[in-house]
């Protein structure tokens, strides 16, 4: 079966693959799913005046990986990310080893990107 996440369906399956042991209530999970729009708000902060902030990228990144699990964050980030983001995303998704160097191979990397997480 091929599933097509979109808009309408995304809070269900969020639901379906959320895996968080201290879950509490409906306010964490929601936390968890805000955590999408902060790393994209992040790419754009980064895409407007050239400050990243890696490590801060890096925390909401392991959170929902660690939250969703990795098919299902990435089909997330997949519908939330534009394709600006995505030289961006791809360096933090290698360095987390939640993709392979032959995964989304029409994306270049962003250079200053990769030197940032060669340095960490």
């Amino acid at each position: 079966m091929n599933f097509k996440l979109t808009e309408d369906t995304l809070l269900l399956y969020a639901a379906k693959h959320y895996m968080n042991p201290q879950f509490s209530d409906i306010e964490d999970f929601n936390e968890d799913l805000k955590r999408f729009k902060y790393i994209k708000r992040l790419f754009n902060r980064y895409l407007e005046n050239d400050s990243l902030a890696e490590r801060l990228i890096l925390n909401h990144m392991i959170a929902v990986f660690n939250a969703f699990g990795i098919e299902a964050s990435l089909k997330i980030l997949e519908l939330k990310l534009e394709d600006k983001h995505w030289p961006i995303a791809k360096p933090f998704l290698l360095f987390l080893n939640y993709i392979k160097h032959n995964d989304y191979i029409g994306v270049d990397m962003n250079k200053v990107v990769v030197e940032k997480l060669r340095k960490i």
